[in-house]
């Protein structure tokens, strides 16, 4: 049975009016939505791994997951600057499907029907994409917030890809299913703890509790990214002497974060190392120029890092067709 969803106003938590000088979405030059359906899914290489980004949708999300440590004047005005609404953050939602000639990888499963309707739409656009996703071999969990994990089973409470291998980090799993935890968050969190014990116990699934380092398969590596939430694994990728990181959400505003890495965010558990977990991961990317996949960022959310003075830049991956 699907848990109680959500509302807008729950996850969006806007409790101040907007500041007089928010700019109206004409000022902003916003692009409207398409009559129909825009492609899903985005193709590319890595040495030897072939990977598809598939997008799972969208959602709201409230600005202060941008910045609550922020000046509320300074994070509306680097919204508008960058021509960015100033009442909510349009998260996109992008997943890596990984396929290395000897088994298949997916990152994290979506929301499912439990969360936004606007998102949810992973298996469609995977098979959108000419994926089977009920023949994915393995299956990678960075955390278990409702976006990454609750698309984990169906409406009979069974795992929606039953055969596959699941891997979570150790960490991660040792705080959502800890006894009693949903009596010491706040009433507003409770869903959010419910939701993940219950996706964490769906049935037909035997965990993999990883520690950082964990070879999920051949070139596909986990490393600890601990704050956004207490077990938060990212991903690495390796192959012909090259590498990807796969974010999850250790960074999750694509300009924000990167012009601004001492922000935090409404939804990271733990700001101190959220904060220095962000810093560790912006400088190994910049000096050893790993291209990054943000979950959250502007889909495909493919690019890298620049430094940019003690802050950095995301720069967008050139596409290739």
């Amino acid at each position: 049975m699907p848990l109680l969803r959500p509302t807008r106003r729950d996850m969006l938590k806007l409790a101040a009016a907007m500041p007089a000088f928010a700019m109206p979405a004409a000022l902003r030059a916003e692009l409207g939505p398409p009559a129909g359906d825009n492609p899903s899914h985005f193709r590319f290489t890595l040495g030897d791994l072939k990977l598809t980004i598939v997008s799972d949708g969208w959602f709201p999300q409230p600005t202060s997951s941008l910045g609550m440590n922020a000046d509320e004047d300074e994070r509306m005005a680097f919204l508008a600057a960058h021509y960015l609404p100033t009442d909510e953050i349009y998260g996109h939602t992008n997943h890596v499907y990984v396929e290395t000639g000897e088994t298949s990888v997916l990152i994290d499963v979506g929301s499912g029907n439990r969360f936004f309707d606007t998102a949810g739409r992973l298996m469609t656009n995977l098979e959108a994409a000419g994926i089977d996703p009920y023949a994915t071999e393995r299956v990678v969990i960075t955390h278990a917030h409702p976006d990454h994990i609750w698309g984990i089973r169906d409406d009979f409470d069974e795992a929606l890809i039953p055969d596959a291998e699941y891997t979570i980090g150790a960490a991660e799993h040792a705080y959502w299913t800890q006894d009693g935890l949903v009596d010491r968050v706040a009433p507003e969190d409770q869903q959010f703890v419910l939701g993940a014990a219950n996706s964490i116990a769906v049935d037909g699934v035997d965990w993999t509790l990883a520690e950082d380092g964990h070879e999920v398969a051949p070139g596909v590596r986990l490393i600890a990214t601990h704050g956004h939430t207490p077990g938060h694994m990212s991903v690495m990728l390796e192959s012909g002497g090259q590498q990807l990181l796969i974010l999850g959400d250790a960074i999750t505003h694509a300009y924000g974060h990167f012009a601004h890495p001492d922000w935090y965010g409404s939804m990271d558990s733990d700001p101190e190392a959220t904060v220095a977990t962000r810093r560790r991961v912006l400088d190994m990317a910049a000096t050893d120029r790993i291209p990054v996949v943000g979950y959250h960022f502007p889909f495909p959310g493919v690019g890298h890092v620049m430094r940019d003075g003690d802050a950095y830049a995301f720069v967008p991956a050139l596409w290739q067709f």
